[in-house]
This record gives structure tokens, C-alpha cells and sequence, in this order.
């Protein structure tokens, strides 16, 4: 039976709220969680849909989680979705945020609060890689794509090139690889 379009959006809420109240880390951290909550458990959209919208939400200003979640929500439920979503996922950290303004001087230079958090940072980091190895295993399908993913890699990394500027160009050099695969299959024509 399809859920109405009131029922819809309270999940569609209530899934974007404990993603954003659960997933600590920022928004590479929520990715495999958006992934199993959207794709896996409720078949919104499939696999290679969300994969674009990582993508198309990486290449957009602002948070990719918050990017996301709004990408989801319009194609699930239109404006209205984009902004439950949106709403979801930023109402847990604004009132996490609310609370530690209120607390800070009582906990600022705790020992045990930095040795957590020092933690919680180790955590996040395997968490992130989690999430890059498993958008890999579905994006870089052949030697194109292997030597565009290192080659941004290192322009990254290593000369600290603007995310942008590497986007587009991939995007760019995609488009081009694309057309060439044509033409050299199928003529000039």
C-alpha cells in the first residue's frame, strides 16, 4: 500500500531528524547512512539515483548532507520534501549547537570531554573512509574512471587544488572521453 503524502513527509522527516541526531562526523559521515535509510530500507529512490545526488550535491555550495537531504526530498515528495528534509537534518544540530552555547564554559577544557571528542574523531574518520571506498566501488567502473579518480586524488592532495576546479574539470574531461567513445564507435557521424 503507498503511503499518503502527509505520511510521507513525516518519514521523510523523521528519517532526515535521526539521521542528522545519530550521524556524528559532518556530512561524508551521513552519506552511507542517507544511503541505507533512502535506498536500502525504504526504496525511495535506487542505487544509482543517489549516487548522483552525492555528486550533484558535492559540486553545490553548501553542505553536502544538507544538500542531499534537500535533492532527496524534492524527488520524493516536490518543494514541500526538500523542505521537510532540509528541516530534519539541520533541527539536530541546531539544537545540539543550542546546548553546547548554554554548557560551554561549564565543560570548555575538560579532560575527559577532549579525550572523547579525540575519540569520536578517530571514529569519524573510518567512518568517512567507509563511505568513499563504498561511492568508489559503484563510481570507478573502468581504467577511465581509475585514472580520473587518482588524478583528482593528487591534484587534491598534493598541489591543493580548488574541489571545484577539479569537479568541473572531471566533469569536463567525462563529457569529452564520452563524445570520443562515440564517435569511435559509431563514426563521426
Amino acid at each position: 500500500m503507498e503511503k499518503s503524502k502527509p505520511k510521507v513527509l513525516w518519514d521523510l522527516f523523521l528519517t532526515f531528524f535521526k539521521i542528522g541526531a545519530f550521524t556524528i562526523g559532518g556530512g561524508l559521515a551521513m552519506l552511507p547512512v542517507i544511503e541505507r535509510e533512502i535506498v536500502d530500507k525504504k526504496g525511495y529512490i535506487n542505487k544509482e539515483e543517489i549516487v548522483d545526488a552525492f555528486a550533484i550535491s558535492q559540486t553545490l555550495p553548501g553542505v553536502i548532507a544538507i544538500n542531499s537531504a534537500i535533492y532527496v526530498g524534492y524527488r520524493i515528495a516536490g518543494v514541500i520534501g526538500a523542505i521537510v528534509t532540509a528541516l530534519g537534518v539541520i533541527l539536530p544540530s541546531f539544537i545540539t549547537i543550542l546546548a553546547i552555547a548554554m554548557l560551554f564554559t561549564t565543560v570548555s577544557g575538560n579532560v575527559w570531554i577532549n579525550k572523547a571528542l579525540t575519540g569520536g574523531k578517530a571514529g569519524i574518520a573510518g567512518v568517512i573512509g567507509v563511505s568513499v571506498f563504498r561511492l568508489g566501488k559503484r563510481v570507478i567502473k573502468d581504467w577511465f574512471s581509475v585514472v580520473l579518480a587518482v588524478v583528482a586524488f593528487t591534484l587534491a592532495v598534493f598541489f591543493n587544488v580548488n574541489i571545484v576546479i577539479i569537479i568541473v574539470a572531471g566533469a569536463f574531461a567525462g563529457y569529452c572521453y564520452y563524445v570520443l567513445w562515440r564517435m569511435r564507435k559509431y563514426g563521426a557521424a
